[in-house]
């Protein structure tokens, strides 16, 4: 190489870093410190299948053509040639049958934009379960609960931009929501359609927004979120030498940097094998789109399922005020199911944090069984999506199960209200049961499945002490006391006004954490040790020592741990042997 080739380098770097810093900034930040864990990978497949989504979204931009302009197609698909169709579906099949690698590119895109909703979905479902949200992580929160719905809606813009029968459905369901709005909800239809359904001005509103309009605000979304996460610092699962202080993990350079890329290509790899072995959008099996035709067993993409099954289960309500017709039966599950995502996904750390009254920083993961009310939360409301997913296909299920659809209609509305109870009950006596388990396994260690047998005829079972990083792990968490209140008035007799707003916040509290599990205070822990327990040394090479004076021989610290500062308010623990 020769001596020309660093100065080329050097120089234009060295330009840069005397006008803006580029050296100092770059150091501090490719040198920043990130925890290693599986589920932290959840985030990076949804950003890795946008960025896919970029990719082929530009190439399929060279050749689609929307426009609702009628055509007759002469490509090379025989069972449709002659057909009149607009113009964004003959170049759908000219993209599908005639562009090389153009289907291929196709199902690409339509996968990763299911990965990429998918892929969001878990992740906020991850942050949720471990208390990720929490200070200061509130905005970045927000941020996610935006991006999940712009996906959502990006997603079914670029469905529906085919002009095919089953994207054409899709539209008359949109159309259908939107008349629904009280009074305007006629002329906004008008509006938007650009006349009477479906017009001829939907297809080229509907991909100015998609390729433009949405990817921009989604690109800003994603910016703001990646640099709230540098700058607050990444959460970490909880463990030895790990605090709300620090990180433990690698470096973003080259550790990070070299995962980062293989992980994209591996992402792009399996997306690249799903859209070349499974076939997902044949739209030339549905045909163009014509009003009066529905294709039998139609269904949305998967993330658009739940709120179609809120459509068919919902009673068919209606109310007639003043000369207009309000439909409570496409309203309340159309617009208000996406309402109630938002609001709910927006308000809940807000909510956690008046309830508990917790308004420290968080750095540290929540072990989901250590907030058994929240977790109780969580899968109550994923019961109450999956039932409404379940909704969506109740045709399908009729069909193949040999069932009465009105049948499963009915079940159904009952279910999405008693099975979400049923399943916070559950989830919470099941966390509430890992509590107890923890706690047990910290005072008195792991199981053997050794029996011994004392010179009384008293059988105990042996008890071997747990490793530092699991006592770390269950000990490394705050005991959460619900919030005490007093009888309201001071000591000089004034009444306080804002009792009962305390009060409302007790109760509530007390029944966030009345049901807990607390962890062991340091003195529980000590005495555990000091007494044993039944905790027996194992010697000799059957595990087993004898005794001699008819008593039980007790470790020196009970469990083989001496777990320090595990009481309240304690973020650190350390186990020694």
């Amino acid at each position: 190489m020769s001596s020309a080739t660093p100065n080329a380098v050097a120089k234009p770097l060295e330009f840069l870093d005397e006008r803006v810093g580029l050296a100092k900034l770059v150091k501090k930040n490719l040198r920043k410190v990130f925890p290693d864990h599986w589920s932290f990978l959840l985030g990076e497949i949804a950003l890795y299948s946008f960025i896919i989504l970029l990719l082929s979204g530009t190439f399929l931009t060279l050749w689609f053509k929307p426009s609702m302009q009628e055509v007759v197609y002469s490509g090379p698909y025989g069972p449709l040639q002659g057909v009149h169709m607009s113009e964004a579906f003959a170049s759908t099949l000219h993209i599908s049958f005639d562009v090389r690698g153009g289907l291929l590119m196709r199902q690409i895109h339509h996968w990763a934009a299911m990965l990429f909703i998918g892929a969001m979905t878990i992740h906020m479902l991850r942050v949720f379960f471990t208390g990720a949200f929490r200070k200061p992580r509130e905005i970045n929160w927000l941020i996610g609960t935006i991006l999940l719905q712009l996906g959502l809606i990006e997603g079914f813009t670029g469905y529906s931009l085919p002009d095919d029968l089953l994207s054409g459905t899709g539209l008359r369901f949109i159309e259908g929501l939107v008349r629904a709005i009280p009074v305007v909800g006629t002329y906004v239809s008008y509006f938007v359609f650009g006349g009477a359904f479906p017009g001829d001005t939907i297809v080229p509103r509907l991909y100015g927004v998609h390729i433009l309009l949405l990817p921009g605000l989604i690109l800003a979304m994603v910016a703001a979120h990646i640099g709230l996460v540098v700058y607050h610092k990444h959460t970490q699962w909880a463990g030895p030498g790990r605090t709300n202080k620090n990180v433990v993990g690698y470096p973003l350079m080259p550790v990070y940097m070299a995962k980062a890329g293989g992980f994209f290509f591996i992402v792009f790899g399996v997306t690249a094998l799903m859209g070349a072995l499974f076939q997902l959008n044949p739209v030339w099996v549905y045909g163009p789109y014509n009003p009066s035709e529905v294709g039998a067993g139609t269904q949305p993409d998967w993330y658009m399922g739940w709120v179609e099954g809120g459509l068919r289960l919902m009673p068919n309500w209606e109310s007639h005020i003043a000369g207009f017709t309000i439909s409570w039966n496409i309203f309340i599950p159309g617009f208000g199911l996406l309402g109630l995502l938002a609001i709910v996904l927006g308000l809940y750390p807000f909510i956690e944090r008046w309830v508990t009254g917790d308004n420290r920083e968080h750095h540290l993961l929540d072990r989901p069984r250590n907030q058994p009310t929240r977790t109780a939360f969580g899968v109550a409301g994923m019961t109450f999506y999956g039932l409404l997913w379940v909704g969506g296909g109740n045709d399908i299920l009729a069909t193949t199960f040999h069932l009465a659809i009105n049948d499963i209609t009915w079940f159904l509305r009952f279910a999405i209200f008693i099975g979400p109870v049923i399943a916070f009950l559950v989830t919470k006596r099941i966390c509430i049961g890992l509590q107890r388990r923890d706690r047990d396994r910290l005072l008195h260690g792991r199981e053997t499945g050794i029996v011994m047998r004392a010179p009384n005829g008293e059988f105990t079972e042996v008890h071997a002490p747990i490793d530092t990083e699991e006592a770390y792990t269950i000990s490394q968490h705050d005991r959460q006391e619900p919030l005490a209140v007093g009888d309201g008035v001071d000591a000089n007799g004034v009444v306080d006004p804002t009792h009962r707003v305390r009060k409302l916040r007790a109760r509530a509290s007390r029944f966030y954490f009345g049901d807990d599990v607390q962890k062991p205070t340091r003195e529980e822990i000590e005495d555990a040790h000091s007494h044993g327990h039944g905790h027996e040394e194992l010697a000799g090479s059957n595990g087993h020592e004898q005794l001699t004076d008819g008593s039980h021989e007790a470790l020196s610290n009970g469990n083989g741990h001496e777990v320090k500062g595990v009481g309240a308010g304690s973020s650190k623990s350390r186990s020694e042997h």
